[in-house]
């Protein structure tokens, strides 16, 4: 029996074609562009502005003529290096009570740590482009279909950037490399990230790594 060499790769499948500037362009005749959104303890707020915050959501979601998907990426953190920056500068203070406080302190975060996942979670909007806005026909990799995906999600984001505003939360538009990092982080969970000095340049896009022998497939 003749074998068939395979030749697909997992890189197929993140159906990513390229990232220009802000615009990601899908092989399905999408694109997209991706908002984050900075954090808040909405537990910590006072009821007023919790009120504040729920009204301007909703108001946010009334005002919406387009549709939006909503990702909330949660990775564990880990704070072994800050326990070990805890633990001398409890050596090295020159105050024996001061010492005192910052060991205590660390037991702390230490018992907070064993007891409880201390996770980063990052909010994103995506909004989407579809090729149909140009007409059935209109080439995926026409340099065309970029500039107008581009257009058409600039006026989508910015419309979505002025109502996240009047929410009091801070937001920005992922630019290409900012893009590329959040999809590494994506599609290996299991992997560091890309070492902050690697500029997009440097970056294929999208980078998948094999899962038996971690090399980029």
């Amino acid at each position: 029996m003749s074998k068939t060499k395979i030749h697909a790769t997992t890189q197929y499948f993140t159906e990513i074609a390229d990232i220009v500037d802000t615009v990601v362009a899908l092989t399905n005749g999408f694109a997209c562009s991706i908002i984050e959104i900075e954090a808040t303890n909405f537990a910590l707020l006072s009821q007023a502005e919790q009120y504040a915050k729920i009204a301007g959501y909703a108001g946010l979601l009334n005002s919406l003529s387009f549709p939006i998907q909503i990702l909330i990426k949660s990775k564990r953190e880990d704070i072994s290096s800050y326990l070990k920056l805890l633990d001398g500068e409890a050596q090295k203070a020159k105050e024996q009570k001061l010492g005192t406080y910052i060991t205590q302190y660390r037991q702390y975060i230490g018992e907070l740590v064993r007891q409880n996942s201390i996770l980063d979670k990052r909010f994103y909007v995506v909004i989407s482009f579809s090729s149909l806005e140009l007409g059935a026909t209109h080439a995926i990799k026409s340099k065309d279909f970029i500039t107008q995906a581009k257009a058409s999600l600039t006026t989508k984001t910015n419309a979505l950037l002025e109502q996240i505003a009047r929410t009091n939360l801070k937001a920005k538009v992922l630019q290409k490399e900012e893009l590329v990092r959040l999809f590494y982080s994506v599609f290996n969970p299991l992997q560091s990230d890309i070492d902050a000095a690697t500029t997009s340049e440097d970056i294929q896009i999208p980078v998948v790594k094999g899962a038996q022998n971690g090399k980029t497939t």
